[in-house]
């Protein structure tokens, strides 16, 4: 079903683009503005960007969407993997008529979207990355049966959250197997040729303190791996941020906004 609203700025669109085996649920506001791409946390939906959105304003044309089996809407996948989603940016893009986008990604999102912006130099206007593509080697077969077990334990009450789309329509497997894919992923010989070789401006916004399955300091170690990333690109920068990963978007979302509009103000410049 497709619904259409006017704003300011032309008319939001909120509908189904069909991909592959499924179909995601999309909203794009319109307009003429700079388009962004919001990428979502791991098994996050796209209502988390609201609090962004807002702050940016009707300049913007925000485009948002749920990802596979995520939400209430977006359909069931056999391919949960991290090169369907990102395959599923330009499905997406395609769609809604977008050549070049800036592209925000938060966690998993970030990872999503350093790639995005590193295989489509000519396409991306730039990046923010918020509290993810950190590259670190934090998995090891340790930490692999740690996220099982984790998953493991919340199987029991994800089919009650899952008609609300609080919880993917993804079995507790398959959201372990995931996790388990982006430590593998964010391995410093993985993700660090991506930043490395990034030609576009990128802008990090970094939290502060734990995220969800973390001990104490294992996130900021994680977080430290920035430095060297910075410091051989100088188009990648950073700011640090007191909130916490899981509270960064609710919080934070001021220096979200304002890395947005300094990512796209260089972009202009031609940097």
């Amino acid at each position: 079903m497709t619904q259409h609203s006017t704003s300011s700025t032309g008319t939001t669109w909120t509908g189904m683009v069909p991909v592959d085996d499924t179909a995601l649920a999309v909203t794009d506001t319109g307009g003429d503005g700079v388009p962004v791409v919001y990428l979502n946390g791991q098994f996050a939906t796209q209502g988390y960007w609201r609090r962004t959105i807002a702050e940016l304003g009707p300049r913007w044309r925000h485009i948002t969407y749920d990802e596979r089996a995520r939400g209430r809407r977006s359909g069931r996948s056999a391919d949960y993997s991290f090169e369907a989603a990102v395959r599923d940016v330009d499905a997406v893009l395609a769609a809604r008529g977008v050549d070049r986008a800036l592209v925000v990604g938060w966690s998993y999102g970030a990872v999503v979207a350093a790639h995005w912006a590193g295989r489509n130099p000519e396409r991306a206007l730039g990046a923010v990355l918020v509290d993810g593509a950190f590259p670190y080697d934090w998995l090891d077969e340790a930490m692999e049966e740690r996220i099982r077990k984790l998953f493991r334990r919340m199987n029991w009450f994800l089919p009650l959250l899952r008609p609300t789309g609080l919880a993917p329509r993804m079995t507790a497997a398959q959201m372990a197997d995931s996790n388990i894919e982006l430590g593998r992923l964010s391995r410093a010989s993985e993700l660090g040729p991506v930043l490395a070789d990034m030609t576009v401006p990128v802008r990090y916004v970094v939290a502060s303190g734990t995220s969800l399955g973390s001990r104490s300091g294992e996130q900021e170690r994680i977080r430290t791996s920035l430095e060297a990333v910075t410091t051989r690109n100088p188009l990648i920068r950073s700011v640090k941020v007191a909130s916490n990963h899981g509270a960064i978007l609710k919080k934070d979302f001021r220096a979200i906004a304002g890395s947005v509009r300094e990512v796209a103000a260089l972009r202009s410049e031609g940097h």
